[in-house]
């Protein structure tokens, strides 16, 4: 069982980050150091070598149950990163993000971890407009299999602290890239800096249950609302406007894309896949 050790008010003694070979996984690598005494990095693909006593890296496939749960024993806390990030096949999905999140949660039942941090996604949302203006309660309109599976993660979140007390903060998270590669992403565009600063909310705000938070920066248009989330007290520092001219100067987008109809773009008409 973990010892739930907290070293103190902002920095576990060890914390995992699953995925941490992906993108945001190499970024958070870096960025999350300052919050763990040990940060235990684990993914499928080959990781860099860590570089010291702070870092320990272990490999794993989420789909594999007694593998993350020897992955989780002896950790305070889960960034919750790992599987599959963009649209593909449904048994890829099944494997990596729908079995690996259980797997997650089972074994943080089972070594006494209280805290996950469950990298969501706005394709959860995906098929409402871009014109709606959207809260964490609405009904959830995943717009891919990959959508599926992060709906999937919230609702085992949320049974797993209602069940257990397990808390979690789901981050249905928009687009975390150096800079927004597009119009759609002007509105969700996340920044490197506020993610760092909306995972340490998420891991040391008290008594969060389950929350369901919209990241996203201080963009000028945004499409959601992340007042039931105020208790984290998350205040992006950054916005996409200062890349408008950049993104602006793009070709335009036909009005029949679904890139300039629905908040999951271009997810929203992605497969079916193995009809050939």
């Amino acid at each position: 069982m973990s010892t739930s050790s907290q070293v103190s008010n902002n920095k576990l003694h060890r914390i995992l980050l699953t995925g941490a070979a992906g993108g945001l996984g190499k970024v958070l690598r870096e960025r999350l150091r300052p919050y763990a005494e040990i940060l235990r990095l684990s993914d499928i693909a080959a990781l860099a070598r860590s570089e010291g006593a702070h870092e320990e890296t272990v490999p794993c496939d989420l789909s594999d149950k007694a593998a993350v749960h020897a992955l989780v024993e002896g950790c305070d806390a889960i960034v919750h990163l790992g599987g599959v990030s963009v649209e593909r096949p449904f048994e890829e999905i099944l494997e990596a993000n729908i079995k690996g999140v259980f797997h997650i949660y089972e074994a943080a039942r089972r070594h006494g971890v209280k805290r996950v941090v469950f990298a969501s996604s706005n394709h959860v949302i995906g098929f409402y407009k871009q014109d709606e203006r959207l809260d964490a309660g609405v009904a959830r309109r995943p717009d891919g299999y990959y959508g599926l599976s992060k709906s999937f993660g919230e609702d085992v979140a949320q049974f797993y602290f209602d069940r257990y007390g397990i808390e979690t903060v789901s981050i249905r998270i928009g687009s975390s890239f150096p800079e927004p590669l597009n119009r759609r992403m002007m509105s969700t565009w996340l920044s490197y800096r506020d993610l760092t600063a909306l995972i340490e909310k998420s891991l040391f705000t008290p008594d969060v249950k389950h929350t369901v938070v919209y990241g996203m920066s201080a963009n000028r248009d945004v499409w959601w609302d992340n007042s039931a989330a105020a208790h984290l007290g998350f205040v992006p520092q950054d916005t996409s406007e200062v890349f408008r001219d950049k993104v602006e100067a793009q070709p335009p987008v036909a009005p029949t894309d679904p890139n300039a109809i629905y908040q999951g773009g271009a997810f929203t008409a992605q497969g079916p896949f193995g009809d050939q």
